[in-house]
């Protein structure tokens, strides 16, 4: 397989005259150039980063894409945009000279926001050439980069960083199709787990909410429920309720001068009702009858003791 072009490989296959270039700047994960392009039409090569391309001059122009057998075309002017997946050859023509920034995106770069948005590996990120799509969020964040690079200011890196992020966003949000991994059924490390033991068990008597859950593995919700099943077999709140009931066993079993409505309110339940339900459900027993027959074995245990 051939070797992708990076954008400093590009000019020499350009039908026009460089006009701005990025290069020296060293902007991490992005490289803006512009050109005026006389000639009507170039073989764009199979490009490592992502192609933004933003239409400058006032005049109107067609402009046209072929990548197999037919050719698409459109209307482009200031305020429109191009864009170019990367790795992908591709024909264009356009029917007059015209001033255009090409701004390149690493894939690195989109990865990076992506994963931070998605909260996860993505298995693929894939971006179709778009001939022309009206999009002054794109046009005004070039333009943003392009009076970066000629006149600079206070917090430059910064700066370029910011606006990086904000076209990773944009692109993901109306260009990009994400590919996800295969949901990983994964079980918990065991550092999760005892964090997640300890986190309950202190706060046995307040509500825990699945987000309350999922800081503390750290990750998200669907993924902390598919974790949930895989380790436990059941849904976090069933798991939770689980810990509740263990957590008012033992208490009935020490403190056996406890009123049943005190242990409820210890153990998280929404009242005495609430614990009694869920301890027939679980245990099949009523918390009354759990704690006599724990009370019976105590005095049993006492006994045989003495």
């Amino acid at each position: 397989m051939n070797a992708l072009m990076t954008p400093d490989d590009l000019p020499c296959t350009m039908p026009g005259a460089l006009r701005l270039d990025s290069s020296s700047m060293n902007w991490a994960g992005l490289k803006l150039k512009g050109y005026r392009l006389l000639d009507c039409h170039v073989r764009m090569p199979a490009m490592r980063d992502y192609l933004i391309i933003a239409y400058q001059g006032q005049q109107s122009a067609t402009m046209s894409r072929k990548s197999g057998a037919a050719w698409n075309s459109a209307a482009v002017s200031r305020g429109n945009v191009s864009l170019l997946t990367r790795a992908e050859q591709s024909l264009w023509r356009w029917d007059r000279p015209i001033d255009v920034a090409h701004l390149y995106v690493t894939q690195q770069s989109i990865a990076n926001v992506a994963s931070a948005v998605f909260d996860e590996h993505l298995c693929e990120i894939e971006m179709e050439d778009v001939v022309s799509a009206e999009d002054p969020v794109l046009s005004s964040l070039l333009g943003s980069l392009e009076q970066e690079l000629c006149t600079g200011g206070l917090g430059g890196n910064l700066y370029v960083e910011a606006v990086r992020t904000q076209i990773c966003v944009h692109l993901l949000r109306r260009y990009a199709r994400v590919v996800h991994p295969e949901p990983a059924y994964g079980r918990l490390t065991p550092s999760q787990r005892e964090r997640l033991v300890a986190y309950v068990d202190e706060n046995i008597a307040q509500p825990i909410s699945l987000e309350d859950l999922a800081v503390q593995v750290p990750t998200h919700v669907p993924r902390l429920i598919r974790m949930f099943r895989a380790e436990f077999g059941c849904p976090p709140y069933a798991w939770v309720l689980r810990r509740r009931v263990e957590h008012a066993q033992r208490l009935l079993r020490q403190r056996g001068d406890q009123p049943l409505k005190a242990v409820a309110a210890d153990c998280g339940f929404a009242d005495q009702s609430h614990m009694t339900r869920v301890f027939r459900r679980v245990l099949s027993v009523t918390p009354g009858d759990y704690k006599r027959a724990a009370g019976g074995r105590s005095t049993a245990a006492q006994a045989a003791a003495e």
